[in-house]
């Protein structure tokens, strides 16, 4: 046996999500380093590989499936869009343990599969209830990428909206990539929308919000995402982030015991220069957590144990307290503001 524990870690290297990349290799870093400062796992050290998970889904799980069959990898993790996640799961499922950390659109049923995300039904459905609730938005548009995620993701809200008494006006899906949003923005403006739901990934979200903030809607038609985090922030710049609203489990602006000891962890480790702190990035961190979590509680990396240690499986992370239902991981949500390249917290939405 090798005498390392093996994870592959997959993460976005180039595209739309390419932005999220440094935050999350330098999360998961944190996180084995801290692991293999004290016994690492099962008194063995564990080692991070990297898998670029911008490439075609088949592609990435590809290379995961000849990882495993090689006996190079002993468990997978990381962020990565949707269709990449379901065709790794088909790779890993019964044969090795699966964290995913992203958001996603719910409903994962995969054996060996754990998920410490969010998901509409707890993020964004009761986060289009508060702005509602603060601002009186009742008219909708929603703009996402054209995938499972944003697909899935705006079944919901309709159906959720339509429930309320305040139907999505309009739902425009567009291409990963996308960087010309002027015909989705005259869209917006022809509704009378009141709020737009941001569904649109790293890169395409910043050339978005540049452009929607460009025409003066932003004065006038709040923004909400579940999504958007303190890179796209930078990258969109503070003349175009006003009138935008995020709802995560993970802020750098939480002011919370675990949340400050986090950034200053993180900061003391790589330094002022390191990657921006942000959900995205936490995320990684936060799945690692979970595996090594469940592992010290499983005595194994075997799928059966992992699983029936997950029940009930309650710990603190960055994110505050958190607790497993099945194989998702429940936590609280937060609704903040961006203030120029910051955001600051409006709300709480408990996880009980």
């Amino acid at each position: 046996m090798d005498a390392d524990v093996d994870i592959a870690l997959v993460v976005p290297r180039t595209g739309s999500a390419g932005i999220y990349g440094p935050s999350c290799e330098a999360s998961a870093e944190l996180a084995i380093a801290d692991l293999n400062a004290t016994t690492g796992l099962f008194g063995r050290q564990v080692r991070l590989r990297v898998v670029d998970g911008s490439r075609a889904p088949d592609v990435v799980a590809g290379d995961i499936a000849r990882l495993i069959d090689r006996g190079l990898i002993d468990a997978v993790t990381g962020w990565h869009i949707s269709p990449v996640r379901q065709a790794i799961a088909r790779v890993t499922a019964n044969r090795v343990p699966y964290v995913y950390g992203p958001l996603y659109e719910g409903g994962e049923r995969t054996p060996g599969l754990f998920l410490t995300g969010e998901t509409p039904s707890r993020q964004l459905l009761p986060a289009m209830d508060w702005m509602h609730t603060q601002y009186g938005i009742d008219r909708w548009v929603l703009i996402g990428n054209d995938y499972i995620w944003p697909r899935q993701t705006g079944v919901a809200a309709r159906l959720h909206a339509r429930a309320a008494g305040r139907p999505l006006l309009d739902e425009i899906y567009v291409p990963l990539g996308t960087q010309d949003f002027g015909e989705a923005i005259r869209q917006v403006e022809q509704t009378g929308a009141a709020g737009v739901v941001l569904l649109l990934v790293g890169g395409d979200g910043v050339a978005f919000n540049r452009q929607f903030a460009a025409t003066g809607l932003d004065a006038t038609v709040p923004r909400l995402s579940p999504h958007v985090e303190e890179n796209m922030l930078l990258a969109s710049g503070s003349e175009s982030t006003a009138g935008l609203f995020a709802a995560a489990g993970y802020f750098e602006a939480l002011n919370t015991t675990a949340s400050l000891d986090f950034a200053a962890h993180y900061y003391g480790h790589f330094g002022p220069a390191a990657p921006a702190l942000n959900s995205i990035g936490e995320s990684c961190y936060e799945a690692l957590t979970l595996l090594i979590m469940l592992a010290g509680r499983a005595g194994s990396l075997g799928i059966a144990e992992l699983t029936s240690a997950a029940q009930n499986l309650t710990y603190v992370s960055p994110r505050g307290e958190v607790t497993m239902r099945g194989n998702q991981l429940t936590q609280d949500i937060y609704l903040a503001e961006a203030v120029g390249l910051d955001f600051e917290i409006r709300d709480r939405i408990s996880a009980a």
